[in-house]
Formats: structure tokens, C-alpha cells, sequence
């Protein structure tokens, strides 16, 4: 186990049990989460990629994209 993961660990167990296990609630639904992630993306061929990539390019093309400093503008909108 890491010293990081042991420093959480030691943090967590002076929580009251309910709030212990919310944390490990949600820690164990992440972990599923990135193993399901890790399964398609291992899973996935070269012909899917390629089937991917000519969609992203298709839509590129067709203009029906938006610009990630629009996604991701640190200014609110107004």
C-alpha cells in the first residue's frame, strides 16, 4: 500500500462510520467506474478506433464542434 493511501486511510478511520462509509460508498463506485472504462478501452479494435476517428473528422469538417476554450472558458457566461 502506498504512504499516501495510508495517510488517507488513517484520516478516514477517525470519521464517524456513516461518514466512512459514504467515502468508501463512493470510492468503490469509482473504482468500478475506471475498471469498466479500462475493459472497453482494452476491448475496443482498430477498426472501431478508425470507425471513431473518421466520425470525429466527419464532424469537424461539417463545422458541428465546439472550441474547448468555449468548453473550458475560465470566464462565466453572461
Amino acid at each position: 500500500m502506498t504512504e499516501l493511501l495510508e495517510q488517507v486511510i488513517a484520516q478516514l478511520k477517525v470519521l464517524p462510520d456513516d461518514e466512512q462509509d459514504a467515502i468508501a460508498a463512493r470510492l468503490l463506485s469509482e473504482l468500478k467506474d475506471e475498471q469498466l472504462w479500462k475493459s472497453q478501452f482494452e476491448s475496443t479494435t482498430d477498426d472501431q478506433w478508425d470507425k471513431i476517428a473518421e466520425m470525429v473528422c466527419q464532424e469537424i469538417a461539417a463545422g458541428d464542434i465546439t472550441p474547448l476554450a468555449e468548453v473550458f472558458s475560465s470566464q462565466p457566461e453572461s
